[in-house]
């Protein structure tokens, strides 16, 4: 499977023939041709600005991961709120997840007319980067178009982050990416705050647990706001609606 690269038309049209038919009279005379129906189909393309400062328009796709582990044992665990998330985008957005590739679930679809791949990697969270990696460079998707969804113990549960770069902050499955994107940290990535393990509890086990009733709450909402931020990403860049978001998500379990 593969992602279609427009060139940069605004629209493409294309014809479909139209084959000539014949009557079923009897009557060799009566075989009158008879003409099928004209179509067209219309092919409209639109891409996104990955800044406002930039004013060509890039018909390049997206390529949106999630991290976590696959198997049934890790699901609804703190460390799969990336999983969670991209099944969120493709429930929302109509993308079947069906295709094996590159160690990888993945799902090609649009939001809006942009061209996105989600993907899921299948080869547990430390090694993560072994599928996005070669998943990134097939489809020749450029750094500032790898969006990395991940869980971050250093945010308050429910509180997401948007961010243009960085590093990997001892995440080891982050860390698994930058190195196979050769080193390189400039990708968006968006974390999800899953809070910080209480007292002396092991870290290992605090990832692997699952949340409490009411954080459960709390994430649920942030992955329905997490998909509308990451389609005002994909459609608009790194715009002002990036920027109030995190204000918000930083501010937003304040109380006055």
């Amino acid at each position: 499977m593969s992602l279609a690269m427009a060139t940069p038309t605004a629209t493409a049209t294309a014809h479909l023939a139209s084959p000539v038919l014949f009557s079923s009279s009897p009557d060799p005379r009566s075989r009158r041709p008879l003409r099928a129906p004209f179509r067209r189909t219309r092919l409209a393309v639109v891409a996104s600005v990955p800044d406002p400062a930039d004013k060509p328009v890039e018909y390049t796709p997206w390529l949106i991961a999630g991290l976590g582990n696959p198997g049934s044992k890790y699901h609804g665990t703190r460390h799969n709120v990336g999983f969670e998330m991209v099944d969120r985008i493709a429930r929302d957005e109509g993308i079947v997840m069906n295709t094996i590739q590159s160690k990888s679930l993945l799902g090609v679809g649009l939001i809006g007319e942009v061209p996105v791949l989600l993907i899921k990697p299948q080869s547990y969270m430390n090694y993560c980067g072994e599928a996005i990696g070669p998943l990134a460079a097939y489809y020749q998707v450029p750094l500032r178009h790898i969006l990395v969804i991940y869980d971050d113990m250093s945010l308050p549960n429910g509180v997401l982050r948007l961010q243009r770069k960085g590093g990997h902050g001892r995440h080891n499955g982050l860390q698994n990416v930058i190195e196979h994107l050769d080193g390189c940290r400039e990708f968006p990535r968006l974390s999800i705050g899953i809070g910080s393990p209480p007292g002396k509890m092991d870290t290992r086990a605090f990832l692997l647990q699952k949340f409490s009733s009411e954080e459960r709450i709390q994430i649920d909402t942030a992955l329905e706001q997490g998909v509308d931020a990451v389609r005002t990403l994909v459609l608009k860049g790194f715009s002002g609606s990036i920027e109030r978001f995190n204000l918000v998500q930083k501010y937003k379990f304040n109380r006055a």
